[in-house]
């Protein structure tokens, strides 16, 4: 019978004994880390704006309410969704998605606030995993366009363009089917 090495698996169907008894044990291939996008709770905020911090590379005007506690009270209206990435329990990455009534879009705009991923973890993946969970939020809200700032990082509009968003003017826009409504046509 081979011994593994601390941290290693066996490459087998070796039988070794473990502690419910004699067992087979097989290769496990570690692919990656798995990410899990969810609803923002409020244990999450502060390492998101922990996060939000670090990415920021100007300054922004003061507020008078600091980002945390507007965030906080996001965290429970129904005008906004706030949705977290987590590798192990940890939060690597997280979005707001604002929402604002629009005559001229025919039912809600939903507005990407920020979008930050911990830049030590598969920043694509995670990206497309929340602006996924976004867009399928703001249909469920009865949404008919997404709009983000564009991006100045071509990578970072790369990102955006390949979830569909497209240039429009200083934002960057998707169309997206409220859940219930039916599709309009373009003229």
């Amino acid at each position: 019978m081979r011994s593994a090495e601390p941290g290693s698996f066996l490459i087998g169907p070796d039988r070794g004994w473990s502690k419910r008894g004699f067992a087979a044990l097989y290769e496990v291939e570690l692919v990656g880390v798995e990410y899990l996008v969810r609803a923002a709770r409020i244990t999450d905020i502060d390492r998101l704006v922990a996060l939000s911090d670090a990415a920021r590379t100007t300054e922004r005007v003061d507020s008078p309410m600091n980002a945390a506690d507007l965030l906080r009270q996001l965290v429970y209206l129904p005008q906004a969704s706030i949705f977290v990435a987590e590798a192990r329990r940890d939060v690597v990455g997280g979005a707001v998605l604002a929402l604002r009534p629009s005559v001229r879009a025919g039912g809600y705009v939903g507005t990407v606030d920020f979008l930050v991923v911990d830049p030590e973890h598969d920043v694509e993946r995670i990206s497309a995993a929340l602006i996924g969970e976004l867009l399928r939020s703001a249909g469920n809200k009865g949404c008919t366009v997404v709009e983000a700032g564009r991006p100045k990082n071509p990578a970072e509009r790369t990102r955006w363009e390949q979830q569909g968003f497209k240039p429009a003017g200083p934002l960057m826009e998707r169309a997206v089917a409220a859940v219930g409504a039916t599709a309009r046509r373009a003229p």
